[in-house]
């Protein structure tokens, strides 16, 4: 008997990690998301079967597995809003990405995390034979069959978020099992899509009267959502929930609000694509737009950019990061900028340190001398403004995590200050006179409450003659729609490629808006309907006038199956830079000098190249051309070294020449080329090198891709 009760306790301890996801749903969430309990304790039994069968090593590495995932998961998700899919490997796989993002280790749910950790230990130190086949086989049943209720009947939940409907590691399985979408509808082309997705809209009435700018001031805010603000997020019907940025707020009284505003994607680089260049960053996780603009000059040149380079402006772009992640180096100038600055531009930085960069307010104190430079100038200039401390895992005082209890939060509110200050600094230096302002964010890390919230950007425009723009700009608007509204405030022409509707013209119908986020694919029609599509094919359809505000009441199954033909109208949108190119050139370096450590540190932190994430396409042909200079070289001479990975995972099965040793102004030019006979994503190039003393001078790094194999 005593042997049997402490095989049961055993038993018990083993199950606690395993359910605990479950339970700290049933604990957060009561009985309110019935699936995603459905979901938690399908997965659970499916671990609890295979970690009580298989022996002690295995089980070790199943549990360490599995609190892992649910842990990164939850932490995925107070930070931006969604669970993870399977192209987020390649960040789950980055050392220097996971050390950065986990920080100081300031955790959103520390207690869950401590509990996943001690309950796998545990189990994992239990002296526990392994069970008999038949009762893992009978649990392994029960899982599955909890699994096949969750999906028939999730279909009909769609309104429900994917995190309310879905554990973290079903929801990855389903992702990987249904790929980026469900089967497209055949036969759709360009011609297809709705009128406000493939052209310009300036048919409004304008709003515009009196003086004009002189210079244009992008102020893009890390992540921020019209949550935030107290009167935007009154204008949308949603309740005070979250902390309010009453300083900006404040210090925008005369701003334009634009309450109904999307963010069509998550990540910074498709923001900063949106906002630039008058469309839509991609709705899929593949290459990003912004990294494709090399393939197609022509319409790089129709960014906002070079447009206002055309017609006499100076651009410049600010960050407070370093530049190469996402290949901002080459993006930037690529889009127009003439002046493209990151972390190296902060020499002073009298405040905290924090992983990702600066802090904001140290970042804004040099926003400020920056524009002092501008303004001594003859020239009428464009700025572009990048924060960076609202990244996870978010730069606050303890003291300030402390009163609001949350990290983001905290970071939010010293984003607060800091801007509100920058802003009433720039009405104070005179600078709000002449400049038009607008304050905008990249993407939206969204909020508890709804889903949703993660389509939800934030704009608020500042102008000489503010008096003939409304407090409220009423209709909805979108990233996409920054450039082609600059342009008409300055009255300059438009690029026919850009689409969009101008900030500065009053709208009646209502328009195609489009966004995809936290998993789902978001489509609101001309005549106020509302799809939002999961990823195995299932649409909720509603009346609403707005992604933003959908009318809950009378939400049905979409009954028409419109999922196929909508992603398939999201996958012409994706590809608009690329359809129809047989070769793809792209460009990774222009003549940079880049000094080598004495020993090479980290493969990811001392890459001397942007090429990273590409997708090549089935049947392809890949040509590599590096050709680059050894400007210095201490006696041992340069070594270099190029490692090819995809998902992170080192590629072996490519063939390529070492480079040899440089002496001091040796050059050296290494090709190589390769063939594709299945599509590849998420792949790497990573060049990387040591010396005494030495530098390097990139001349080339060139990757074409040829469609035709």
């Amino acid at each position: 008997m005593r042997n049997y009760l402490d095989r049961r306790w055993l038993t018990v301890l083993l199950a606690i990690p395993c359910f605990l996801p479950a339970g700290w749903r049933l604990a957060s969430c009561a009985l309110n998301e019935p699936l995603g309990l459905c979901s938690d304790l399908a997965l659970g039994l499916i671990i609890f079967a295979l970690a009580r069968q298989a022996p002690r090593w295995l089980r070790g590495l199943l549990l360490v597995a599995w609190a892992l995932f649910q842990v990164i998961s939850r932490e995925l998700l107070a930070a931006v809003g969604r669970l993870p899919s399977w192209q987020d490997l390649h960040y789950l796989l980055d050392p220097v990405f996971l050390e950065n993002s986990g920080a100081g280790l300031h955790l959103a749910e520390p207690v869950l995390v401590m509990a996943f950790l001690v309950a796998a230990g545990v189990a994992l130190l239990l002296p526990l034979p392994r069970s008999g086949w038949k009762g893992a086989a009978a649990t392994l049943l029960v899982g599955v069959l909890l699994l096949v209720f969750q999906v028939r009947f999730s279909s009909f939940q769609a309104r429900q978020s994917v995190a309310a409907l879905y554990n973290p590691l079903h929801w990855f399985v389903a992702d990987v099992l249904h790929g980026q979408r469900p089967p497209s509808a055949p036969g759709l082309h360009f011609t297809d899509l709705p009128p406000g997705l493939g052209s310009l809209d300036l048919e409004g009435k304008s709003l515009l009267a009196g003086p004009r700018a002189r210079n244009v001031l992008i102020i893009t805010l890390e992540g921020i959502s019209g949550i935030y603000h107290p009167e935007i997020r009154s204008q949308l019907g949603v309740e005070a929930s979250v902390f309010q940025m009453e300083q900006l707020a404040e210090a925008t009284r005369e701003a334009m609000l634009i309450p109904d505003f999307v963010s069509h994607s998550h990540q910074t680089i498709r923001g900063l694509y949106a906002i630039h260049c008058g469309d839509i960053s991609k709705l899929s996780f593949e290459t990003p737009k912004a990294l494709e603009l090399q393939l197609n000059p022509a319409r790089a040149g129709a960014c906002l950019p070079a447009q206002l380079a055309q017609n006499g402006w100076d651009t410049h772009y600010l960050q407070g990061a370093p530049l190469q992640f996402m290949n901002k180096d080459k993006v930037m100038p690529a889009m127009g900028f003439s002046e493209v600055h990151g972390l190296e531009w902060f020499s002073e930085r009298p405040g905290r340190d924090f992983i990702w960069g600066t802090s904001d307010d140290d970042f804004f104190r040099g926003a400020r001398r920056y524009i002092g430079m501008l303004q001594q100038g003859q020239k009428p200039w464009l700025l572009s403004l990048l924060t960076v401390a609202t990244h996870q895992p978010f730069d606050a005082t303890e003291a300030l995590v402390e009163r609001y209890g949350s990290r983001k939060i905290a970071a939010v509110a010293l984003l607060d200050q800091a801007v509100s200050r920058f802003i009433n600094e720039l009405r104070e230096d005179g600078v709000l006179e002449e400049t038009l302002v607008i304050i905008t964010s990249d993407e939206s890390h969204g909020a508890e409450g709804a889903d949703r919230f993660s389509s939800w950007g934030y704009a608020a425009v500042l102008a000489p003659g503010q008096g003939s723009l409304p407090r409220l700009q009423q209709g909805t608007f979108g990233l996409m729609d920054t450039e082609a509204s600059i342009l008409d405030y300055m009255g300059l022409p438009m690029p026919s490629s850009i689409i969009g509707r101008s900030f500065f013209r009053e709208y009646g119908p209502s328009r195609e808006m489009v966004a995809y986020t936290a998993g789902k694919l978001r489509w609101q029609t001309a005549d106020n309907q509302l799809y939002e599509c999961s990823l195995n094919g299932n649409c909720q359809l509603s009346q609403a006038a707005t992604i933003l505000r959908p009318g809950r009441e009378g939400a049905s199954q979409d009954s028409t199956d419109q999922a196929s033909r909508l992603f398939a109208l999201a996958a012409i949108l994706d590809h608009k830079l690329t359809s129809g190119t047989g070769n793809r050139v792209l460009q990774f370096a222009h003549g940079e000098v880049r000094p080598l450590p004495e020993k090479i540190r980290n493969e990811w932190s001392d890459n001397l190249v942007g090429a990273q994430y590409l997708d090549f396409p089935k049947d392809s042909r890949v040509e590599v051309d590096i050709r680059l200079k050894a400007l210095s070289a201490g006696d041992g001479g340069v070594r270099l070294q190029l490692v090819l990975r995809q998902f992170e995972k080192e590629v072996t099965t490519i063939a390529y020449p070492p480079f040899p040793l440089l002496q001091d102004g040796e050059a050296y030019q290494l090709r190589f080329a390769f063939v594709n006979p299945e599509a590849r994503k998420a792949f790497s190039f990573h060049l990387v090198g040591e010396g005494q003393q030495s530098s390097v001078q990139l001349e080339k790094f060139e990757v074409a891709i040829n469609r035709g194999g």
